[in-house]
Parts: C-alpha cells; sequence; structure tokens
C-alpha cells in the first residue's frame, strides 16, 4: 500500500500541494475539501499494516498537510506565505514602519480604548470601525498580490492587518469582560 497524496511533489508549494490556485482571494471550501481528502488518506489507520517507511511517509504527509492547511486558512499566514513564495519577506520582526496616518489611526483607536473601557455602546461602535478597516485592508491586500502583483506592498499591508487584528482581539476580550 502506498501513500498517495493530491501532490506529493509539490510541498514546497502549499498551493499546489492542495491543487489550488496561487492566489490570495482563495477558496476556502475547496481548501477545506482537498485537506480532508488527504487526511483521509494519510490517516494512521489507513497504514497500519504498512512498512515502516510507508507510515513514516504518511506521518510526514499528514503534518505537512496539517502546517499547509492552517497557513492558507488563515489571512495573514496565507498573504505572508505567498509573499515568500515571491521572495518577499514581510521582516515582521524588525520591520514596523508604517505609514503615519495608519499610526495616527492606531493611536485613536488606542486612546478611545483607554478612555471608554466602560462603555460598552462606545466600544461596539469602535469594533465597527476596526471591523471595517480591516475588511478594506483585506480588499487591499487582494488587489496588490491577485492583481498588481505586487508582493511588497502586500507585505506593507499585511503588517498593517497584524496591527489590526492585534488591537481587535484586544478590544473584543474588553467587550467581553464588560458583558
Amino acid at each position: 500500500m502506498s501513500v498517495v497524496v493530491a501532490n506529493p511533489s509539490a510541498s514546497d508549494d502549499y498551493f499546489r500541494f492542495f491543487g489550488l490556485n496561487q492566489q490570495f482571494n482563495i477558496d476556502l471550501p475547496a481548501l477545506d475539501q482537498a485537506y480532508l481528502a488527504i487526511q483521509k488518506e494519510v490517516h494512521p489507520d489507513r497504514h497500519a499494516r504498512g512498512s515502516d517507511s510507508e507510515q513514516r511517509i504518511a506521518m510526514q504527509m499528514a503534518t505537512l498537510a496539517n502546517t499547509a492547511f492552517q497557513t492558507l486558512k488563515n489571512p495573514i499566514q496565507r498573504g505572508l506565505y505567498i509573499c515568500q513564495l515571491h521572495g518577499v519577506d514581510a521582516k515582521l520582526e524588525t520591520n514596523t514602519a508604517m505609514p503615519a496616518a495608519f499610526l495616527m489611526k492606531q493611536m485613536e483607536w488606542r486612546e478611545s480604548l483607554d478612555e471608554q473601557e466602560e462603555d460598552l455602546p462606545t466600544l461596539e461602535a469602535l469594533m465597527e470601525e476596526v471591523e471595517e478597516s480591516k475588511a478594506e485592508t483585506l480588499v487591499e491586500i487582494t488587489q496588490a498580490i491577485d492583481g498588481a502583483k505586487n508582493y511588497q506592498r502586500a507585505a506593507e499591508l499585511l503588517r498593517g492587518l497584524l496591527f489590526i487584528d492585534k488591537f481587535a482581539v484586544e478590544l473584543d476580550d474588553t467587550i467581553a469582560a464588560l458583558i
């Protein structure tokens, strides 16, 4: 019994691995379907009677499928991965430079959260604004990657999205504590 995977030779490209087009605006149901098909194929129970080598390959494919799936499912990770495939490292640890307007917006949000942390309607309105900003940024990232193929711009937008996402989690926690 040998391990059959969608495209094991494409393990260096998660999109090819799942038989998907390399794009930011991904077909999530198709990703789920491809992932489940691979997991079913490489499930340890299917290879219990196989050789040690077959069992090891099945385990490696299952691990690869998990990593690839988690990467492609998350918009930020997917975007960073696409940039990386095209030789652009977002340098998240070292490059924190952001446009001034973006930083001003972040500071406004932060002040609003700090000053209004007990005011549920204000926080909910702020969450709407943050979610809107997140949605707009995702549209810009899609345009940068799938449209313009401008991976440098996409990396900048992804860094911004990380900030927005982190703030949204903090805001959500603050709102949850009030309810």
